[in-house]
């Protein structure tokens, strides 16, 4: 049986999943965060690797023969534009020996990480259309319209816009409560919630053990949920930070939605990430109320399910899979 390797890369993780054309799931594993803007194109590529010879190598033990890879679909995160969804394709591709599909097309696909949670929240039948926004480590927004049109953002930092995710929402949070503790800013239970979580008592310790590394940076998004945790308690600042995220995301969706000429249809706003996954309720209502006003037709839809299985979809549909492989998929994943 042909099988398809399915990646999804964020900046904090990576799942891979191994299937069958027909939708069965041989294989899966977890590796680190897909970071190739920070640590190079190759040696981010090298990182993935691990996570698919892991998958692979499962998937080879499950069915007994060796694989016949059709088709590497791969959703990777810092994948913005189409430069570097080649050059990725290209380093993923040098890694693998595979088969082209009987189509003869290229054997690894690669496309934004949004794609996979886009594909996971929309309907198996008909034309696909929708938008998603991703908040997680980032935050991230793509779209879909009937005849294939696509709207994305670039998502690489300030430069382009973007303002939200877990690791920029802890950053808010220490911002404020340092400034709050200092008095230039208004008072807010942050600086002393922040400094708590890492058992300090003030601002200025947390501040201290940040700066001289004392608390390593990949912490810092630990955070986030004690922002969320303060404003659903009544603090005016941290509540203020969370509406700024919820309307960030009404934002991205809307303008994707506006740019397909959706803003009146009826379609799904796929809402994923671990930020948006948690749905926060401050959060998460103020963005239904908030995509209520500016596409009163358009479906909020949270989905929880790994993005892998988007990507997995995706290289069902580009191999025409039948429709019991997409049920068979998607109950593995439920």
């Amino acid at each position: 049986m042909g099988v398809i390797v399915a990646i999804d890369a964020g900046n904090s993780k990576t799942d891979v999943a191994v299937t069958g054309t027909d939708g069965t799931v041989f294989g899966r594993a977890r590796g680190g965060g897909f970071r190739p803007h920070a640590v190079g194109v190759e040696q981010a590529v090298d990182t993935l690797q691990s996570a698919v010879a892991e998958a692979m190598s499962d998937a080879a033990a499950e069915l007994g023969l060796p694989l016949d890879v059709r088709l590497f679909s791969a959703c990777l995160a810092n994948a913005d534009f189409p430069v570097e969804e080649a050059e990725l394709a290209g380093a993923i591709a040098r890694r693998h020996r595979a088969a082209g599909d009987p189509a003869g097309h290229p054997p690894v696909r690669v496309a934004n990480d949004t794609f996979a949670l886009l594909r996971a929240g929309l309907s198996d039948e008909g034309e696909p259309a929708g938008v998603a926004v991703v908040c997680g480590a980032g935050i991230n927004c793509s779209g879909l319209a009937p005849g294939g049109r696509v709207a994305r953002f670039a998502a690489v930092g300030r430069i382009s816009g973007d303002w939200g995710g877990g690791a920029h929402l802890a950053e808010e949070a220490v911002w404020w409560a340092a400034r709050a503790a200092d008095g230039r800013g208004e008072a807010t239970a942050l600086a002393r919630e922040l400094p708590a979580h890492f058992g300090l008592s003030t601002m200025p310790e947390l501040i201290e053990a940040l700066h001289l590394g004392r608390i390593e940076r990949a912490r810092r998004h630990e955070l986030a949920p004690v922002l969320f945790a303060v404003a659903a308690a009544g603090d005016a600042v941290a509540g203020a930070i969370v509406a700024r995220q919820a309307d960030e995301v009404v934002a991205l969706a809307s303008a994707a939605l506006d740019r397909l000429g959706l803003l009146e249809a009826a379609v799904p706003v796929v809402l994923g990430g671990g930020v948006l996954a948690a749905r926060h309720p401050l959060l998460h209502e103020r963005v239904v109320r908030g995509l209520a006003g500016r596409a009163p037709r358009a479906v909020p839809r949270v989905v929880t399910a790994p993005p892998v299985l988007g990507a997995a979809l995706l290289a069902l549909d580009h191999l025409g899979a039948p429709p019991a492989a997409y049920a068979r998929l998607r109950e593995h994943f439920a």
